[in-house]
């Protein structure tokens, strides 16, 4: 980062300009230390999970933390802590098996007629609960040239393979003359109907949503854009400036969240966050629950308060307000709800999938009868399907529920 970056202010030119906002990424607690004022538990956790998983801080999404508070929603999201590092119920970092889903190089089969093709393992920013990041910043998952052409083979040799969800990393990351390589070879593809982006640059980085990406984009519809907004505080007027920009160009978009403990587990922000996201012509999609991720425990929530907060939000908002919760297995993403959600089983959660499988999810609580809401007590059939734990998971859980209410009747 040059020396003069954190004194250029939201109205200077270098401002707007999305590489320069690349360039200039925080990742080391001196740059740190002119956005915010670190916390001494911070600044070692800096140092200690360097080994673990990279940090990274757009100039733009650091404008956004609180620099006094510690707990700030989006601070937590993206500076280091060492709660990292604390013993958790998992080692876990691939927990749904997306490596077992990859016929060639970070392209993740999993379903019949759509496959998630990692582009890139760069992001912009390196958010702390990340699903995948046991390869992003990690140069073993940068794609050459022939590795793409080999994904690209394999999309065009399965005719089933119906949509493509461009993910990472971040694909935005890339130009767009390496955009529109990707795209026309995915175009030339007849069966490929739909194609899709994952990208949270519209949160943390909205500059980079530029006219010339959007007339790219538009060349090559039905273009799909998915985006990332996790906080009511993430919706400024950048980011809706770059939302309105892609609806311009005809790019459908919608949102998916993840619930995470103390940022956004509570029904007031959610209502918030969805209807923010709706007046700005976003369609909340998923609310995911947090994946089981080593180093991750601190951000989980129990499955019942996700469920607490949706029957909370039915009836108090529109109903293009309220996405699906979700939960992502090895065997698909599964409804978190009583038509699929089966009942708790101590530390698990009990469910079946699409196809009929068993899922047992870890999701260790430290009071059951102190939740908002109670599942049904169910035990778990010999042939359920699970991630295996590394100790006793009961003591796991940090604390007592996020936000402990009177419970509610059985679901």
């Amino acid at each position: 980062m040059d020396e003069s970056a954190a004194q250029i202010t939201p109205e200077h030119p270098k401002w707007t300009n999305w590489r320069w906002q690349m360039q200039n990424r925080i990742h080391s607690v001196e740059a740190l230390n002119e956005w915010i004022e670190p916390t001494a538990e911070e600044r070692e956790a800096i140092e200690k999970t360097s080994e673990v998983f990279r940090w990274n801080i757009t100039p733009y999404y650091a404008q956004l933390m609180d620099e006094a508070d510690p707990a700030c929603p989006i601070r937590r999201q993206v500076v280091p802590t060492m709660d990292e590092l604390a013993t958790d119920i998992v080692e876990e970092l691939d927990p749904l098996d997306e490596t077992g889903h990859s016929p060639v190089k970070n392209l993740i089969h999993n379903y019949e007629d759509r496959v998630a093709f990692c582009v890139t393992a760069e992001c912009a920013v390196y958010c702390r609960y990340c699903l995948r990041k046991r390869m992003v910043g990690d140069a073993n998952f940068f794609m050459r040239t022939d590795e793409h052409r080999a994904a690209l083979n394999y999309i065009a040799e399965h005719d089933e393979i119906r949509d493509v969800l461009l993910t990472g990393g971040d694909p935005l990351t890339f130009n767009e003359a390496n955009l529109e390589w990707l795209l026309s070879r995915l175009r030339a593809i007849d069966h490929v109907e739909l194609i899709r982006f994952g990208s949270r640059m519209p949160v943390k980085l909205p500059y980079r949503i530029t006219d010339d990406l959007c007339n790219l984009l538009e060349q090559y519809h039905p273009i799909w854009v998915n985006t990332h907004f996790n906080h009511p505080k993430e919706l400024t007027e950048e980011a809706a400036g770059a939302i309105h920009r892609l609806k311009q160009a005809g790019v459908p978009v919608g949102n998916q969240t993840v619930l995470l403990r103390g940022i956004n587990d509570d029904p007031e922000t959610m209502k918030a966050l969805n209807e923010g996201l709706v007046r700005m012509r976003v369609r909340p999609y998923y609310l995911y629950q947090a994946q089981i991720i080593g180093g991750t425990r601190h951000l989980r929530v129990p499955i019942e308060v996700g469920m607490h907060i949706m029957r909370r939000l039915r009836g108090r908002t529109s109903g293009f307000a309220i996405p699906t919760y979700v939960l992502d297995t090895p065997h698909g993403k599964v409804p978190l709800n009583r038509s699929y959600v089966k009942g708790r089983a101590d530390d698990h959660v009990l469910m079946e999938t699409y196809d009929g499988t068993l899922w047992a999810e870890p999701n260790p609580v430290a009071r059951a009868d102190e939740l908002p809401l109670q599942l049904p007590s169910v035990s778990l059939p010999d042939d359920v399907d699970t991630i295996p734990l590394r100790e006793p998971a009961v003591h796991a859980q940090p604390g007592a529920p996020s936000h402990p209410e009177k419970p509610e009747h059985r679901a």
